[in-house]
């Protein structure tokens, strides 16, 4: 019994999924969106118990930074992403450039790239021939090949809505089971949980097992939170022994 396949092999599967343009990942603007939308909610909640202060403040101080934190890093992903495009940018125009001025040169470029792959001979000099043919494909496989940038530049609008999006979905739950369930238990538990199970499904994308990428996520942000909590409790104690 054979296992179960990702897609079909046939030549009509092969030439569809082909045809379609590759598709562009922002799982990592999820996670990271994600895990610091609970980090820093949390975090939150935990100084400001530990400091023994009112529940408003959660209140104020949570919303707050849901909407400033997660705007500051959908704002930050967005340059960041936008910066990588723009390299993109440079280095095919650089590139084309350089076709346009050494064209021997940049061929000679292209041979030995595919020669370290392993062609040579007639097979080679045929791949050579192929890609210089056309030269935008021509850029583009010397940016993918000799700088090793992605075929397919994300979009910086989309991967800052995507961390945007994530942050303030999972930074809610601290927030909001902290102030509905009356309890800082209540808010640890599902903290706990939303770490584990932004792991868990990160996994999916991974060989990881999903038990150990949600424990390790989990271990990642409640070690973030605990020191929130000692920091706040620290000042609480530090504020008490100069009042006293």
């Amino acid at each position: 019994m054979q296992p179960e396949l990702e897609h079909s092999h046939t030549a009509e599967a092969i030439r569809a999924r082909l045809a379609r343009d590759p598709r562009i990942s922002y799982l990592r603007d999820w996670i990271y969106g994600g895990i610091d939308g609970v980090v820093t909610t949390f975090a939150i909640v935990a100084g400001v118990v530990g400091a023994n202060l009112s529940s408003r403040i959660v209140l104020v101080l949570g919303l707050a930074n849901l909407v400033a934190d997660g705007f500051a890093m959908a704002a930050g992903n967005y340059s960041g992403t936008q910066a990588e495009r723009d390299d993109y940018d440079r280095l095919l125009a650089v590139e084309r450039k350089h076709i346009a001025i050494v064209p021997d040169g940049e061929r000679e470029e292209i041979r030995q790239i595919f020669r370290s792959k392993g062609f040579s001979g007639d097979q080679l000099e045929r791949i050579v021939d192929v890609i210089t043919a056309d030269e935008s494909r021509w850029a583009k496989t010397m940016v993918v090949e000799e700088y090793g940038l992605a075929p397919t530049p994300k979009s910086p609008t989309v991967a800052a809505l995507n961390t945007f999006a994530a942050f303030l979905l999972c930074g809610l739950v601290p927030l909001v089971t902290y102030l509905g369930a009356g309890g800082f238990v209540p808010c640890v538990v599902a903290t706990g949980v939303a770490f584990f199970a932004i792991g868990a499904i990160k996994s999916r994308w991974s060989l990881t097992p999903w038990w150990w990428s949600g424990f390790g996520t989990f271990f990642i942000g409640m070690s973030a939170a605990a020191l929130a909590f000692f920091v706040g409790y620290g000042f609480r104690m530090i504020f008490n022994l100069a009042a006293g």
